[in-house]
């Protein structure tokens, strides 16, 4: 197995795991770009957003940002507020191949973001 996240997700790599779910798993950014970064991921491979196909009724996507949501709650973020960040492609800024949910939050987010 090749891919990072998959390597997270099956233990095979060390993270600062904050949640899981069965087919999700939350961890610490390890290059933080606010107070509070943490990546969510699918447990099994899906490249992108734009693998998500537009038939496809997988509860993927739903459960990765249901955590997504959790983990912000469970890290004081829901009243104040946070952003959820997912990049596709190379132009759209994903660096690692596995589809994955940035939760960002702790301080005040500007826009346009970048």
């Amino acid at each position: 197995m090749s891919c990072l996240f998959c390597r997270i997700a099956a233990g095979e790599i060390p993270a600062t795991v904050v949640a899981r779910s069965d087919g999700a798993i939350a961890f610490r950014d390890l290059s933080p770009q606010a107070p509070i970064h943490v990546l969510v991921i699918p447990t099994e491979h899906i490249t992108s957003a734009a693998h998500l196909a537009p038939g496809n009724r997988s509860p993927v996507f739903g459960e990765v940002m249901a955590l997504a949501a959790q983990v912000a709650a469970d890290l004081g973020l829901a009243e104040s507020g946070y952003r959820l960040v997912v990049n596709t492609g190379k132009d759209g800024g994903q660096s690692v191949d596995h589809l994955h949910v940035h939760v960002l939050g702790g301080r005040q987010m500007t826009w346009p973001p970048g």
